[in-house]
């Protein structure tokens, strides 16, 4: 869907009550992120992806993901705070290739975890869902950063998983970097299952905002475009789920 007409505020909120989903340019992204801080950190943010380590969980036997993950909890206002580490669990329903497990991973360093860029997205993020569920006290919020790698001959998958739901309230993908990779494909699908949208993150800031009790999404394998040379993903991948009080 184009967002040529979208403002960082209440039309993102429309769109996504509207839609489900909605797919935002970078240079849209900036615009909001910035309204709750500057993103003065982004050239260490983005290079924090250079030290990720592999997923050692993946039932496929794959080692082309890497990852670390970190959990926050926040209300309706106030501070977004850290909480301590745990593990990342997804029941069958929603992962029916790595669901069923506890999945402890290399915690988010802490400079990338409270520094600007990240405490930025996550007051963005805070802000526009809670509009959406305002009735919500508390959040558990949970950051993943994620690099997906093309290796010769070797596709890297994004969702290996196929098309899914994550099993909260509310997704931000973000686009951190791409590198000598062709595809990477989001496809937005509806309850019944057909294709609502579909679209590229091409460029570091690109978005997709989902609701997930609405709709599921999946990404297409990416490829190297120069087998010589590395290829990856790296997106930055913020859930928020509702705490039952």
């Amino acid at each position: 869907m184009p967002d040529t007409v979208l403002m960082p505020d209440q039309s993102l909120q429309a769109s996504l009550e509207r839609e489900g989903y909605v797919f935002v340019h970078a240079g849209t992204m900036r615009h909001a992120i910035e309204r709750f801080g500057a993103l003065d950190d982004w050239e260490a943010f983005a290079d924090s992806w250079n030290a990720l380590d592999v997923d050692a969980y993946m039932a496929d036997g794959g080692r082309y993901r890497r990852r670390r993950h970190a959990v926050y909890v926040a209300g309706a206002a106030g501070a977004i705070e850290r909480a301590p580490a745990r593990p990342h669990y997804q029941a069958l329903d929603y992962n029916p290739l790595n669901g069923g497990v506890a999945r402890w991973f290399t915690p988010v360093a802490a400079d990338v975890g409270r520094g600007p860029s990240l405490s930025a997205i996550l007051a963005f993020s805070r802000d526009l869902f809670h509009r959406l569920a305002p009735d919500t006290q508390r959040w558990v919020i949970e950051v993943h950063q994620f690099r997906i790698e093309a290796r010769p001959g070797v596709e890297g998958r994004p969702t290996p998983e196929g098309t899914h739901r994550d099993g909260v309230d509310y997704v931000l993908v973000l686009l951190v970097n791409r590198r000598n990779i062709a595809s990477g494909t989001t496809a937005i699908l509806g309850p019944s299952g057909a294709e609502l949208g579909r679209f590229t993150l091409t460029e570091p800031l690109d978005a997709a905002l989902v609701d997930d009790a609405r709709v599921s999404h999946g990404v297409t394998p990416v490829r190297a475009l120069d087998p010589s040379a590395p290829a990856y993903r790296d997106v930055l991948v913020v859930t928020f789920k509702k705490e039952d009080l």
